[in-house]
């Protein structure tokens, strides 16, 4: 059986199970969180679509706990697809890890073999490849928030080389056709602007979420473009949207924004995280 073992388990969150309850928890109650830890029962409503940041938990976190808590008002997911972009350039153009495992702290998760290969069939663009997600984060910080949200679940992790318009918007399509009438959450997986001031980030960051709560992908990309907005998975947040917009998705709402200089006091030089949600209308 394939199994993928973390690659950043001990750098952007506690390398053990118990340290690792206890940090997310902490995500969850912290004064730049939502300051509740999720119950254990589930809503009624039709499954969402959520944005979250891939950063250490110290710093985005408690940003990222925002989104995994409002899943729980609604049904619980049978499956989840995770879009993440491509850090390091390892691999193919997008790509699906083929089947197996991915290994946390918190213990295994399956791959949705079944879902994996019907998405892949949709486009050309997709490859089955396990080289591409070897050492990228982007995906892998979701899976303990959603274990410790879900308990056990399948998922689909698609890592996104190839962030430009005409792919994402393919990506997104086949997402689209690929979840159907399930109820299949979806994961995009992007940090916000890096390495500049505090204010300016918040400043750039809120132009990208103004397009992104109203499911502009188009004038997303050109706020991106114009303003020279370093969000590093653009494309995931455009496959959603436009997955999200076929599924009867109208809004956005954004959840929390914040910086990495709200957790480590340094206002110089951060990077800016965000949290939406999106309410689908499956058909």
């Amino acid at each position: 059986m394939r199994r993928r073992k973390p690659a950043v388990a001990g750098l952007f969150y506690a390398g053990r199970r118990e340290e690792l309850l206890k940090q997310i928890e902490r995500c969850f109650l912290s004064p730049l969180g939502p300051r509740a830890l999720p119950g254990e029962g589930w809503g009624v409503g039709k499954v969402p679509a959520i944005i979250s940041p891939h950063a250490g938990y110290m710093y985005s976190g408690p940003v990222a706990a925002y989104g995994f808590l409002a899943i729980k008002k609604y049904s619980k997911p049978d499956s989840v697809i995770i879009l993440g972009p491509n850090h390091y350039g390892i691999g193919t153009v997008v790509s699906i890890y083929p089947g197996g495992v991915w290994t946390t702290p918190l213990g295994d998760v399956e791959i949705d073999e079944k879902l994996a290969q019907r998405l892949a069939s949709l486009s050309e663009l997709f490859y089955l490849d396990e080289e591409s997600h070897s050492r990228e984060h982007s995906i892998e910080v979701q899976i303990p928030f959603l274990q410790y949200v879900c308990g056990s679940f399948k998922f689909v992790p698609v890592c996104i080389n190839d962030q430009s318009l005409e792919t994402c918007v393919e990506i997104g399509r086949a997402v689209y056709e690929a979840v159907g009438d399930r109820n299949v959450l979806i994961v995009a997986s992007s940090d916000f602007t890096h390495y500049e001031p505090h204010e300016r980030v918040l400043e750039k960051d809120r132009k990208a979420l103004e397009r992104i709560t109203s499911l502009d992908v188009e004038g997303m990309y050109k706020v991106i473009e114009k303003h020279d907005i370093t969000m590093c998975g653009y494309g995931a947040v455009a496959a959603l949207l436009t997955a999200a917009r076929m599924l009867g998705g109208v809004e956005a709402r954004l959840l929390k924004q914040a910086t990495s200089g709200d957790t480590s006091g340094d206002y110089d030089s951060v990077v800016g995280y965000a949290s939406c949600l999106i309410e689908l209308d499956r058909v």
